[in-house]
């Protein structure tokens, strides 16, 4: 139980809301549930900042439910990232107030409105990352971040990035997602004067090597504030990112 949770029971106690051994109950939560094909982290967010964040690649839309419903029964918000059709369709039927993005294979189901700190933007070099672009933006609102996106501005046209510059240059972190030769990162590194995530996606030819050529380009980098997360791993560009941004906001 994190600060402000505790702040809440002990408002519902003094309020008259709560009895004491309804508080004490709550109290001792345990700090994991044991599902038996998965043990659930219910105090990460006490820790982090954040709860435990569902991957849903190779789970059973079932063990997926599971999960969520412990994550959320702990009165914490829910996120999960590459959500099959199949488990999209199942988390649907169960939790209808949940946000989904089939483009970013998310799913999000908020606990509570949280003040949105920080201003992220990620950028993309083609249409085809959007997908990863678009993980890490649900990610970085998520987490609660002020977001924008800008799509399809790859080195191949680069005066496309340059009429945005005024929109990327003030935020506190941007996530920059690509293929390809991965290129982008670098450039857009040298425009900003904040951290630059660069994501590398599997988009590309034979000789892209499934992201790793635009992996080795990121990483790389001459651009020094140009730093790099795994292929294809929009998540952890927006985690990251929002991250970055909420610390600068509260300077």
């Amino acid at each position: 139980m994190d600060t402000v949770d505790l702040q809440e029971l002990l408002e519902q106690v003094q309020a008259g809301k709560l009895d004491i051994p309804a508080a004490l109950s709550r109290l001792g939560n345990p700090a994991v549930a044991d599902l038996g094909y998965a043990h659930v982290d219910l105090q990460r967010r006490a820790r982090c900042g954040f709860p435990e964040v569902i991957f849903c690649q190779g789970k059973s839309c079932e063990w997926v439910e599971g999960v969520v419903r412990q994550i959320i029964a702990a009165k914490q918000p829910c996120l999960a990232t590459r959500v099959s059709d199949e488990q999209a369709t199942h988390l649907a039927a169960q939790f209808p107030t949940a946000l989904q993005d089939p483009i970013a294979r998310t799913f999000w189901l908020p606990a509570e409105p949280i003040a949105a700190l920080g201003h992220v933007t990620i950028i993309t070099a083609g249409t085809s990352d959007l997908p990863v672009a678009r993980e890490a933006l649900v990610t970085a609102q998520a987490i609660g971040a002020n977001v924008h996106l800008i799509a399809d501005v790859g080195v191949a046209g680069i005066h496309r990035l340059l009429r945005h510059h005024q929109e990327f240059s003030g935020a506190d972190a941007i996530v920059v997602v690509a293929g390809m030769d991965g290129a982008l990162p670098s450039v857009v590194g040298g425009l900003a004067d904040c951290p630059v995530i660069a994501v590398p996606t599997s988009v590309g030819y034979g000789a892209a090597f499934s992201g790793v050529a635009p992996l080795l380009t990121m990483l790389n980098s001459c651009s020094a504030n140009v730093v790099v997360v795994n292929i294809d791993s929009g998540f952890k560009g927006g985690y990251v990112a929002a991250l970055i941004a909420r610390r600068a906001a509260r300077k």
